[in-house]
């Protein structure tokens, strides 16, 4: 098996937030902190942060940590072209990407190693984390798929990708809401704060 990188997705501009979201601080840390700090703790030793909006203090942020970093310049047009950023700067030889959002601080590393164990156990180039029948992050992709990633659309998402081949795909069940769990105003912020 070769490598398995993350890829966090920090380049959007947090509209609904009003402010950078990825720099609020959650347990201790900024929410990316804890992201990448997740991932550390986790199987895997490589992380590409993809940046865009609020480049520089992002930055600060992925500086403390063992993670990468690409921009993407792009950012504006939406999640999917950081994927696709992230992607491309994530070395060829590379065997698998599990997709990340920097603001999701509530995948724990246990879930992530779990994805992966599927997925080295599993002949599917897809592997899913799903809550209640829901399907969350981190996705996992095998290499194999860079190139049809490169033709989604954006109105579609990345989770397209895993309708287009469903024969290929591996949902693993959790017990971790966290999978789903992401923080798009600042009074869904301060709730989940209020309960830590």
């Amino acid at each position: 098996m070769g490598k398995i990188w993350a890829i966090v997705l920090a380049a959007g501009e947090s509209k609904r937030m009003g402010f950078p979201k990825m720099l609020l601080t959650f347990n201790g840390k900024t929410m990316l902190g804890n992201v990448i700090s997740n991932i550390e703790s986790s199987d895997i030793n490589n992380i590409m942060v993809v940046l865009g909006a609020e480049q520089k203090t992002i930055q600060e942020v992925v500086s403390k940590t063992s993670a990468k970093s690409c921009y993407n310049d792009n950012y504006k047009d939406g999640m999917l072209s950081s994927v696709k950023c992230g992607f491309r700067n994530v070395p060829s030889d590379s065997d698998a990407v599990l997709v990340f959002q920097g603001d999701q601080p509530l995948i724990k590393s246990d879930v992530i190693n779990n994805v992966i164990n599927a997925y080295r156990s599993a002949n599917k180039g897809i592997v899913i984390p799903v809550y209640q029948k829901k399907r969350g992050h981190p996705l996992l992709i095998g290499n194999k798929y860079i190139t049809e990633i490169e033709k989604l659309d954006a109105r579609e998402g990345l989770h397209s990708l895993a309708y287009q081949v469903p024969d290929d795909v591996l949902e693993i069940e959790t017990d971790s809401p966290g999978i789903l769990r992401d923080f798009d105003t600042y009074e869904e912020y301060k709730k989940e704060i209020n309960q830590i």
